[in-house]
Order: structure tokens, then sequence, then C-alpha cells
């Protein structure tokens, strides 16, 4: 590690939240299992493409309106906009990965200052962490809802940093998407990846300044650095 961050930064979807059970959603409407993990990446391509336009708008109204592309041709057993609410509210239903508690505790014991700064809503990653009981842990919730654009976009996380109170170095950012590991090194953040699958990671990316496989195996890269 470059130097002893003092703010670790999550990303929320797919980093602290296990999407997975989103493609039963997606079952229960009579749409392909598959067509889950094809519309979270539809999202994210067309919320970059807006930030990279100038424009921010919701996760939800992104994720509703590609949602009603990806359903066209689909034999659902409801009508579309009543099968694009039933996925949608799964967002509200998803938990946690295993590691997350543990990792969590480990960081804020540590005495780190735990933050989120999350594509989607802060209202949303509140109750995730409510309940699982660990919302006191975070002392901020942020959403790029409050930046002005979506990561990657440099101007997201100096956004986090303002409202941090801190200069960019002092921040690292942790996250399962090389690209917000990517966007975080650009604006000058430390960076953490955590790899829970064991792939690669893209050479086209900026590397991490730690890879970990899991959240408590971060608390112990960041407690061995500390020395």
């Amino acid at each position: 590690m470059p130097k002893q961050p003092t703010v670790i930064i999550f990303d929320v979807n797919e980093t602290l939240s296990d999407l997975s059970p989103l493609a039963d959603r997606f079952a229960e409407t009579g749409a392909p299992r598959t067509l889950a993990k094809l519309w979270f990446a539809t999202l994210l391509r067309d919320g970059f493409a807006l930030a990279a336009a100038g424009d921010n708008k919701t996760f939800a109204e992104i994720g509703a309106e590609a949602l009603r592309g990806l359903l066209t041709g689909s034999d659902l057993n409801r009508e579309t906009d009543a099968a694009v609410d039933h996925i949608m509210q799964g967002m509200a239903g998803l938990g946690l990965h295993p590691d997350v508690p543990d990792g969590v505790s480990a960081l804020k014991a540590s005495g780190y200052r735990l933050v989120t700064l999350t594509n989607g809503s802060a209202s949303v990653a509140e109750r995730l962490f409510n309940a699982a009981g660990i919302r006191d842990s975070f002392d901020l919730p942020l959403s790029v809802e409050d930046a002005p654009a979506w990561k990657p976009a440099r101007a997201a996380y100096d956004h986090a940093a303002r409202t941090c109170g801190a200069d960019p170095e002092q921040l690292l950012l942790a996250a399962v998407h090389p690209w917000d590991i990517h966007g975080a090194a650009r604006a000058g953040l430390q960076t953490a990846w955590i790899n829970r699958s064991g792939a690669p990671y893209p050479a086209y990316f900026t590397a991490p300044d730690c890879t970990a496989s899991s959240l408590p195996d971060l608390a112990g890269a960041l407690a061995s650095a500390a020395g």
C-alpha cells in the first residue's frame, strides 16, 4: 500500500450485496434467469454512457427502462410493467455476501472510517445494512445520486472525498469491479480489489494497490501493511 488510508469507501452492488437472488425474480415473471446478469450489465453500460455525455439518471430509472427492453419477447406470466416492478422490488430484499459482516466489523475495529459510494440508492444500502445489523459501522452512506456523475467518473470520487472531508489519497476504495478500481485510482484514491471469484484482473485497467479474496482478508492485509 502507498500509505495507510484513514477512510475505506465501499462499492455496494455486488461488492457488499449479493445480486444472485435477482435471477429468481426474473424466473418468477416467466423470463429467463440468465437475463439477470445481462440486465445488470446493460444498466451499468447505459449509466456509464449517460455519465460520459454529462447526464446523471438514477439507478432505478435506468434499471426499469433497461428491463422493459430486455423483457420484450419473453413469455411473461404478467404485464410487462408488473414484471418490471416485481424485479426492481427485488433490489430492496437483497442480502450481504457471507464475508461482509465479519469483514466490516474487523475494519471498523481497526479504526477506519467506513463509507459507501454506490451507483444505486443510498436508501437501499441503508435497508441492507439495517437488516444485517451493521448500519452503525458506517459513517456515511453515499450515493452518486448526490454527485455530478456516476462512478467511474472522477466527479463521483471527488464528491466522496469532499463529503468525507479528506484528501483523495487518504481514501481507499474497496470494490469487486475493476472499472471502479480504475476510476478511483485515476481520481487519486488508493484501491483494493475484492476478488471472490479468482478471476484475472484486466490488464487495461490500473492495477489495484491491494487484492483480497474477502473483506476479512482485506482487513488482515491492511493490518499487515500497517505493521
